[in-house]
């Protein structure tokens, strides 16, 4: 599958993308009034993006206001201006962080007839994505116990997501044997098996996870066999059946 992991910037390796460069290039300046809304989220952006390089880099305990800041190119008085707080923009962080995972994932799907299909774009995806931002892995993993709010936050806009794309596919005829309400618990079994692999496959150096194709092989095999059942059997398979039965 193509991805587009050459327009996410490395540098910010744990997954955040400035807002000029998620901006388009005007060809003219915007009014004056206009470019101070800009220039202030520019510089929210900023800070957040900061914040998430120095808690990828030191871990959320050493993330301090001054790195955030010495990060960032601005001076303490300008964090304040954004920020009640270091708590305050570090449960903000995994929130923002996660919805650039979800926002990048999604600008790789080529398409698809089926859950499954898109599954799999997706699944690689969020591995490719690991791969130009490797330091995400430590943001989300000690979000949970430095900002469980934010850890929270995140965590729900994951199940929203794949919510969605789970009752859209049912709706459309698809793995008719689940309730609805079924779904709930196929959509957390998905994202903590994506979790555990992240955290246990193979790494290269660096810290990137690279996850075989056999696993996700394996994967789409479970993801196929569990909601959609097992393939019908062929000819030959059900007369050696019937001859043992």
């Amino acid at each position: 599958m193509n991805t587009k992991a050459d327009n996410l910037d490395t540098g910010t390796s744990a997954g955040m993308i400035s807002a000029s460069e998620k901006a388009p290039k005007a060809d003219t300046k915007p009014p004056r009034g206009k470019r101070r809304i800009e220039k202030s989220e520019q510089t929210r952006e900023a800070l957040l993006q900061a914040a998430a390089d120095v808690v990828g880099e030191k871990g959320f305990a050493n993330a301090s206001i001054t790195l955030i800041t010495q990060k960032a190119g601005v001076g303490q008085g300008t964090f304040y201006n954004y920020f009640d707080s270091r708590q305050e923009i570090l449960d903000e962080l995994m929130p923002a962080v996660g919805r650039n995972l979800l926002s990048y994932v999604k600008s790789n799907l080529a398409g698809g007839d089926s859950f499954a299909e898109l599954e799999e774009q997706q699944f690689r995806a969020f591995f490719s994505f690991l791969r130009v931002a490797p330091k995400f892995s430590r943001v989300l993993s000690e979000a949970y116990l430095f900002t469980p709010e934010g850890h929270e936050a995140h965590m729900k806009n994951v199940f929203n997501n794949y919510m969605r794309f789970l009752l859209r596919s049912h709706a459309n005829g698809e793995f008719p044997a689940y309730e609805p309400r079924e779904l709930e618990v196929i959509a957390q079994i998905l994202m903590a098996a994506r979790d555990y692999l992240a955290r246990n496959y193979t790494y290269e150096e660096g810290g990137a996870p690279k996850l075989p194709d056999f696993a996700v092989e394996t994967y789409m095999k479970f993801v196929r066999y569990g909601l959609e059942g097992v393939p019908p059997q062929t000819p030959q398979e059900k007369e050696d059946g019937s001859d043992k039965t």
